[in-house]
This record gives C-alpha cells, sequence and structure tokens, in this order.
C-alpha cells in the first residue's frame, strides 16, 4: 500500500517542480497556527461592572450635589454684593441702626416679657456730624482703644502678635481689635470670639478700609459705640452724662467716656470706680503723648 501511494503521488505531482514547491511554500507561509486558548481573568471580568457601578453612583451624587453648590455660590456672590454696596452707602450716609442696637433693643424686649419688673433702658441713638463733636472726643477713643489708627490698615499686627504670645504664656486672652474692625463688628455683627464671627469681621474691616476714609471711620465709631446701657453714640452718652453736646465735651470728659468702651456693661461714667478714674487718668496722659488734637486734624 506504501509503495502505491507513493507511486500516485509522483504520477499527481506537477511537471514543473519549482512552481509546485513554491505553491506549497506560499500556502504554508499563509496559514497560521491556531491561537493558544487563554483563560479569562475572572477578577478583571468581575471588577469591571463594580468600576461602572462606582462611577454611576458618583456621577449621580455631583448631579445631587450640584444645585447646592450653585444655591452656595448664588449666595456667596450676593452676600458680597450686598456688604459691599451697605459699605459704599454708609461712606456717605448715616447708620440708621446697627446689629448692637437691634440686638440691644431685642434683649430689652425679651426682658419686659419675661420679667414684671422695671422696663430695661431702651436704645437713645443720634448722629451727629463730624464737625459738631470736639476733636478730644475722637483723640480720647484712638488714644484709649487704637493708638495706631492713623497708620494701619484695619489691622494691628504687632498687637495680635502680642496677644497671642500672652495667651501662651498662660495669660487671659485679651482683644486686639481696632477701630475699625470694632466698627465693623458693631454695625453689621454679634458680640462672641468665634472664628466665623472674627472672620466675617476680617471681611468687613478691609471692605471698609478700602471704601472710607480714616475721619469717616472715627465719625462712624464715635456715634455707634455704646457707652452705657442703651447709650449708643456720643451724642446720647455726653447729653445723658454731663448735659451738654458732643462739641462741648472737654478733654477730661472725653477720656471718662473713652475709658469705659471695653466694657460699658460694668464700667460706668455716673459712678466711676477706681479702675475708671485710673484708666481715664492713663488715657489723658496718652492723649498728650500722641500730640494732642492735630492728631485728629490729620486723619484724611
Amino acid at each position: 500500500m506504501r509503495a502505491r501511494d507513493a507511486a500516485l503521488m509522483r504520477i499527481e505531482a506537477p511537471a514543473d517542480r519549482s512552481e509546485g514547491n513554491f505553491t506549497f511554500q506560499a500556502m504554508s507561509a499563509t496559514r497560521q497556527p491556531p491561537r493558544a486558548w487563554k483563560r479569562p481573568d475572572r477578577r478583571r471580568s468581575a471588577g469591571r461592572p463594580l468600576r461602572r457601578i462606582g462611577e454611576r453612583r458618583k456621577a449621580a451624587r455631583r448631579l445631587r450635589l450640584r444645585p447646592l453648590w450653585i444655591g452656595l455660590g448664588v449666595a456667596t456672590i450676593g452676600g458680597v454684593g450686598l456688604t459691599l454696596a451697605m459699605v459704599v452707602l454708609l461712606r456717605w450716609i448715616p447708620p440708621p441702626t446697627t446689629a448692637f442696637m437691634l440686638r440691644s433693643d431685642w434683649l430689652a424686649t425679651t426682658a419686659v416679657t419675661a420679667t414684671d419688673g422695671p422696663s430695661p433702658a431702651t436704645v437713645a441713638y443720634r448722629w451727629t456730624d463730624w464737625e459738631d463733636i470736639a476733636p478730644h472726643a475722637a483723640l480720647a477713643v484712638i488714644a484709649a482703644e487704637d493708638q495706631k489708627f492713623r497708620d494701619h490698615r484695619g489691622f494691628d499686627v504687632e498687637a495680635i502678635q502680642m496677644a497671642i504670645e500672652d495667651a501662651r504664656d498662660g495669660a487671659p486672652l485679651r482683644g486686639a481689635s481696632t477701630i475699625s474692625q470694632q466698627t465693623a463688628k458693631n454695625l453689621f455683627l454679634w458680640p462672641g470670639r468665634s472664628f466665623v464671627r472674627k472672620g466675617l469681621e476680617a471681611y468687613l474691616t478691609v471692605l471698609i478700609e478700602l471704601c472710607w476714609s480714616k475721619q469717616r471711620i472715627a465719625e462712624v465709631y464715635l456715634n455707634i459705640a455704646e457707652f452705657g446701657n442703651g447709650l449708643f453714640g456720643i451724642t446720647a452718652a455726653s447729653e445723658h452724662f454731663f448735659g451738654k453736646t458732643p462739641a462741648e465735651l472737654t478733654s477730661d470728659e472725653a477720656a471718662l467716656l473713652a475709658a469705659v468702651l471695653p466694657n460699658p456693661a460694668r464700667l460706668r461714667v455716673d459712678a466711676p470706680s477706681s479702675y475708671v478714674r485710673e484708666r481715664q487718668a492713663w488715657i489723658r496722659r496718652h492723649m498728650r503723648q500722641l500730640g494732642g488734637v492735630e492728631l485728629v486734624a490729620s486723619l484724611q
């Protein structure tokens, strides 16, 4: 059988050996070997659906949070625009009221509602222009509260650093607020030491320093500072305690009013303690050291 098969192959082979060899080699070259079967990676195939599910969840979460972020952005832009407009307007018009006055009115109302005793003092406030206020009043406030008021841009960095160092040494935390910061706080904010209030106070202080002159800041502060129970502004204080207008205040009277500014709820002008008298004398000395009313005249 093998001999016969070999004879048949010789008979059927083409006459041109080179052509047959070329055809066989070409067919062999074009034929690709079968690909080896590879087991699929079950871990990768199983992880793909999980990744897709996680991506879909993240996308859905972003879609749900998008209205919240848009709302926060609109509220932030609106708040910035509103506060900027208010600060710009108050550069020329007297503030009709302040946050501290509204708080005092609310406390008086709740006290009357809660008790049957005598009603607390209501807010007394009347605006007085800069030209009608004695220069001693502004000088006393600067000497008592912020002796670098004319030169800084809203913040006394050195005083802040000293307050932090004293607190690290164990001393009670004391304030280092400038007149600009106190003006921003009294106008728009509330009392307290929270980081939120301090942050808002810093932002409003920057706006006030950018939009107002130093003279305007001192004028507004003198008109809205609290000098006693319900007594807001230099006019209400001078009329209540001394029976005179702010233009008639003497240096000693202005120093006495400035002496109670740190805590007008406890320190009293009509019944000054020894601490208030010592503070009054200290303010008078620093009024002279600062150069007198020439400092007030130099405010721009």
